[in-house]
């Protein structure tokens, strides 16, 4: 039996909480949890009723009511191209362990049913944007990396 599980509306604090985490490991974090209150009713939502969005949790095994990993996708589409023809495409992102719940396998877990959530829906490929401590783990499930021209702007 697994111990991964599909995240409930019920978690939407404690994914807000691991996204956190996950962010505050990165260089240029934003600053402050206040975006959590404003962001809240859209992720409810998302787990509520998004066949589009998932996220994949392990309870924290000392400490009921927390999530120790969590991780989140979604199916998006683009026109297809050689590689991809159906156009359906996963991103991957949100990928957190609490620091006292690493190194068990929990994220790996989580990846696991995430990948086959994506299959499951026909996504043709998987993206995501890789930390140097994580590169491992996702090299381990086949990711490789690209050269990305990827750009960004803030609206």
């Amino acid at each position: 039996m697994s111990l991964v599980r599909r995240a409930t509306v019920e978690d939407a604090e404690e994914v807000l909480r691991l996204r956190q985490v996950m962010i505050d490991s990165m260089s240029g974090s934003d600053p402050g949890t206040e975006w959590h209150v404003p962001a809240l009713p859209a992720l409810r939502d998302r787990l509520a009723r998004d066949e589009d969005f998932a996220a994949f949790a392990v309870d924290h095994p000392e400490r009921p009511g927390a999530l120790a990993a969590l991780v989140v996708g979604t199916v998006d589409y683009r026109i297809g191209k050689a590689a991809n023809p159906n156009g359906k495409a996963g991103y991957v992102f949100s990928v957190a362990t609490d620091p006292d719940a690493r190194r068990r396998g929990y994220a790996r877990a989580c990846m696991d049913e995430l990948l086959e959530w994506f299959r499951e829906r026909g996504a043709g490929q998987v993206l995501l944007t890789a930390s140097a401590e994580a590169e491992p783990l996702y090299a381990s499930l086949g990711f490789v990396r690209k050269p990305d021209p990827a750009m960004s702007l803030q609206l």
